[in-house]
């Protein structure tokens, strides 16, 4: 099978989002669109994925903020789980953030993401034993 990890393209949009409702890691508070957009505007961020057979089947949200590297929106089409499309496209993402001089990569998993947790700490991920707190400043959609 022939498998690519390439950069976003603009006809990629609905099978993104297809894949993020079908690997449940988009919320019906995020606006799939929005977040693509949002990432595509600058060069600090990205979203790569992993085209397989012609058909994405993983991607993953990166970006840097000047300080640290932060990943989101990491997802494997059901249909191709336990195949390494997880483990490849988080390499993907650290390798992106690498080039960029970033050091430290950083990313959030929902507390009661037992499966998710072991798959990042398997990768040696570590919990840092901080909160996230968040503040809506701006418009939402929902």
């Amino acid at each position: 099978m022939t498998t690519v990890i390439r950069a976003f393209q603009d006809g990629d949009v609905d099978a993104v989002v297809a894949l993020w409702l079908a690997a449940g890691v988009s919320r019906p508070w995020n606006d799939p669109a929005k977040d693509i957009a949002f990432a595509r505007r600058d060069p600090h961020s990205t979203i790569l994925v992993i085209e397989r057979e012609a058909a994405i089947a993983a991607t993953a949200m990166v970006g840097e903020d000047g300080h640290r590297g932060w990943v989101y929106y990491v997802a494997v089409d059901p249909q191709h789980r336990d195949l390494g499309l997880g483990r490849a496209i988080m390499e993907a993402a650290e390798e992106w953030l690498s080039a960029r001089g970033v050091w430290k990569v950083q990313l959030l998993v929902r507390e009661d993401n037992g499966a998710t947790r072991h798959f990042y700490e398997h990768l040696g991920y570590r919990d840092t034993r901080t909160i996230c707190l968040q503040k809506v400043i701006g418009e939402t959609t929902g």
